[in-house]
């Protein structure tokens, strides 16, 4: 306490200077209007950018929660696109009457685990059981086609990636409507293959390959990738293709899982066909 008191005092006419400096300018502001109306623009400014910094300090830390609850916005907007649902009468497009059954509602997670580089290659979503989750539904992002839920716990489930040597996506090429199989034959985590499409075929590198709609896990039309190169092998009747996927599985965040509501209806009807 005593140095204090004797740094005031060394310096008291410091203090008393600044005192009466500060005096001074308050009774100018006040006493001018042109000073008045500087000092009130200059105070706002310097208020209005430090409101500004620290608003975008706390929406730079808010963006976790901002992008969960963009994911669950887009998922909500995806279960109301005209493809979710299926045409029950007539060919006249009414979405605002019963004409439309929904067949597609989608659930947002997220991807916290993942791997590219093995010969069966899985995905562990934080979405399960308890989510209403089960094995068999498909999995997709903005990008493209993900996978299928392979196994549920309570809270979590693992997906069965589209870079898994076992998996095959029915698939086909947008411009022709030809039908055939995506695989991924190991190597490259972004290129895969396009089986099954006949050699009179026309094709061009670039070509889009969408999702056929013939599985009752995925609707049709979801972006799987372009054609990057394809050959075709002297005396076969199948090209060779190799699609580019549209998915770059490092990088994966934010994802919706696809429940198809009449799934177990069009199983059931196919198992009486195998009968």
């Amino acid at each position: 306490m005593g140095n204090l008191i004797r740094f005031l005092s060394k310096n008291s006419f410091v203090f008393l200077f600044l005192f009466l400096l500060f005096v001074s300018f308050v009774l100018l502001v006040q006493n001018n209007n042109y000073q008045s109306s500087k000092v009130f623009n200059s105070s706002n400014f310097l208020i209005g950018n430090l409101y500004s910094t620290v608003n975008n300090v706390n929406d730079y830390f808010n963006l976790k929660e901002v992008n969960a609850e963009l994911a669950e916005q887009n998922a909500k907007l995806q279960s109301l696109q005209i493809g979710s649902f299926s045409k029950l009468y007539g060919s006249v497009i009414n979405v605002n009457d019963t004409m439309y059954a929904q067949k597609y509602v989608y659930t947002s997670a997220k991807a916290i685990n993942n791997s590219t580089n093995k010969r069966e290659n899985y995905i562990t979503i934080n979405k399960g059981s308890a989510n209403g989750i089960k094995a068999g539904m498909g999995v997709i992002s903005a990008k493209g086609v993900i996978g299928t839920v392979k196994n549920v716990s309570k809270n979590f489930c693992s997906v069965m990636s589209v870079l898994h040597e076992k998996n095959a996506v029915s698939a086909k090429i947008e411009k022709s409507g030809y039908i055939g199989s995506l695989v991924w034959e190991l190597g490259n985590y972004r290129i895969a293959q396009l089986k099954d499409i006949p050699n009179h075929v026309n094709l061009s590198k670039g070509d889009t390959v969408v999702t056929s709609g013939y599985s009752s896990v995925f609707p049709e039309g979801e972006m799987l990738g372009v054609v990057r190169e394809f050959d075709l092998p002297e005396g076969n009747n199948f090209y060779n293709i190799q699609i580019e996927l549209s998915v770059d599985y490092k990088k994966l965040s934010h994802v919706f899982i696809v429940k198809s509501l009449m799934k177990k209806e069009q199983e059931k009807l196919e198992e009486l066909n195998d009968i």
